[in-house]
Parts: C-alpha cells; structure tokens; sequence
C-alpha cells in the first residue's frame, strides 16, 4: 500500500484507492477442485491470501478491506489489513459492506482467487479506471469480471455473478482494457485455471501449496 510520499495520479490529481476484496469462508470454498476438502480449505486461504498481500504492494492502493467470516484469514495477513464481518447475504452484498466502510472516495472491487496477480498490474488497471466513473475487468474468458471500480462520488454498485461481465457494462461500468496476459485476469475456479495462472507465476502461498499437493 502507498505511503504519504506515494500516490497515484490521474491527469492532474491524485487517486488513492480502497480495495475491498470479499472472500467467503475457505470451509466453502473452492468446490469445483476435485480435492480433500482439508486441501480445499488450504488451497482457498492460500488464494485469498497471495491476492490479498499483491494489493497491499500496490502503490495506488490506500487501503485493503477483506470482507469475510473465515477467522484463519486474520493468521495470514498483516495487522494493516482492514477486517469487516460479511453479512452472509451474497458476494454483491459483502462488497457493499467493504465499500459503505471505505477511508478512500474511490473504490475497487477485486476477487479473492487472483493468486498470480501482480501490484504492477494491479495498479495499471486502477491507473487506466480513473478515466472512466465505473470500470470493469473481465476474466481471462470473458464473461466474468476480476475487478470492477467507482470514482468519487458515486454510489457503489455490482453485479458479480454469472455473466457478471455483461452484467455490470449494462450497469454502466466501462471495460477497462488491460493486457489479456495480465495477471488480474487469471482468477482460479478449477484445476485447469490454476495451471495457468502457474505459468504467469503463482504467489509464494499458492505455490507452496500447489508444490506440497503435487509432493503428496
């Protein structure tokens, strides 16, 4: 995250973002990997994490605020990270927790399993976001949406879900158009995902898991 002497500028002001990054509790996530639920458990935490720690590098980033109901998250993460609690009412819902207690006016959504992500990349995207009121990233495919942003002033909204892409370019959000190699759009729901996002280079957590499964 930046310090007082770093911040990121649009034109001719200065942009700090909050990042709110909901992550569900690992007991639930990550269903669709054909593993031991205990590995499962393992593997989500390790995604939140790394996605989590390459936010806080970023420059343009003032703050992280980790929306969840997973105590083990608090173990991994340093004491800069912002907690609040998620009201179990949908991924649309926690992110609007995160945004409703946001120090910053501009605002980011970021998905929890980005585990090759980048700050670099991160923050070119939030660097291209501050032309637009609402901004977008979709997934490597092209149907869901990593990151979606809201400038100052403007009420939060998101659609996250399926065809969450299409869904919140109808609600007015511009596709912010980052490299289609970048890191922030390689967000792992299966095996296949996560074996590319390895090839961009996975977060130390990630990787010692991934290592430690393939050992077993």
């Amino acid at each position: 995250m930046r310090d007082d002497a770093s911040v990121m500028s649009c034109g001719s002001a200065a942009r700090v973002w909050t990042v709110i990054v909901p992550v569900k509790s690992t007991r639930r996530g990550k269903s669709r990997f054909d593993v031991a639920e205990g590995e499962r458990e393992a593997l989500a935490l390790a995604l939140a994490t790394d996605t989590v720690l390459a936010a806080m590098a970023c420059d343009a980033v003032g703050e992280v605020i980790v929306v969840t109901d997973d105590d083990d998250l608090h173990l991994w993460l340093p004491d800069t990270v912002r907690f609040e609690p998620d009201p179990d009412a949908g991924l649309n819902a926690a992110i609007a927790v995160g945004a409703a207690a946001a120090s910053f006016q501009w605002r980011a959504a970021l998905l929890g399993d980005l585990p090759a992500l980048t700050p670099d990349d991160l923050g070119e995207a939030l660097r291209m976001a501050c032309d637009v009121p609402r901004g977008v990233v979709a997934d490597a495919e092209g149907v869901g949406s990593t990151l979606v942003t809201a400038s100052a002033g403007l009420a939060w909204e998101s659609m996250f879900g399926p065809g969450s892409f299409a869904a919140h370019r109808g609600m007015g959000c511009v596709a912010v158009d980052v490299s289609a190699q970048s890191s922030l759009r390689r967000d792992v729901d299966t095996a296949a995902g996560l074996a590319y996002a390895a090839e961009l280079g996975l977060g130390v957590n990630t990787a010692a898991w991934r290592t430690s499964y393939r050992a077993a």
